[in-house]
């Protein structure tokens, strides 16, 4: 088996540069990118209807769906062309806290090494580690790098 890299995206430009370094590495190696959506579902639970909850889910899982294959064909087109023959992409999609879904993710999938970037799209988590990286980091038992 060669070597998988994770690749957690949240849309952002950060993630977009940890997939382009990401993408470099495996083309070096012939290793395995997966791509990572996690949709954060932790603040559903406040809803009181599960209807509601549900419609939610299913309408966050369509973007992720765009956000992930939109995220590897923007990679696969600025690296190669749209032909990386010496790397193979797959994409996932989960639900969760997300550093706890990519810390699990990472025990699941056999990873050797986690690219993401420093912080996400929201507010003030753009000046410094982001929450969800700084958890990754501290807890990953694999290489994590960051890329800003």
């Amino acid at each position: 088996m060669g070597k998988r890299i994770l690749v957690p995206t949240d849309g952002s430009e950060q993630a977009e540069r940890a997939g382009e370094q990401a993408m470099a590495m495996a083309e070096l190696e012939g290793a395995e990118i997966i791509v990572l959506y996690v949709i954060d579902t932790e603040y559903l639970r406040a809803l009181p209807q599960d209807e509601l909850i549900n419609q939610i889910k299913a309408g966050l899982k369509v973007d992720g769906e765009k956000a992930v294959a939109d995220f590897q064909k923007t990679l696969e087109e600025r690296k190669c062309g749209g032909h990386c023959s010496n790397i193979q992409f797959r994409t996932m999609i989960k639900g969760g806290k997300p550093a706890e879904v990519i810390l699990k993710t990472i025990e699941e999938e056999g990873i050797d090494q986690v690219v993401m970037g420093k912080s996400g799209k929201h507010g003030i988590e753009r000046l410094v580690l982001g929450r969800t990286t700084e958890r990754v980091v501290r807890r990953a038992k694999v290489s994590v790098e960051v890329v800003a």
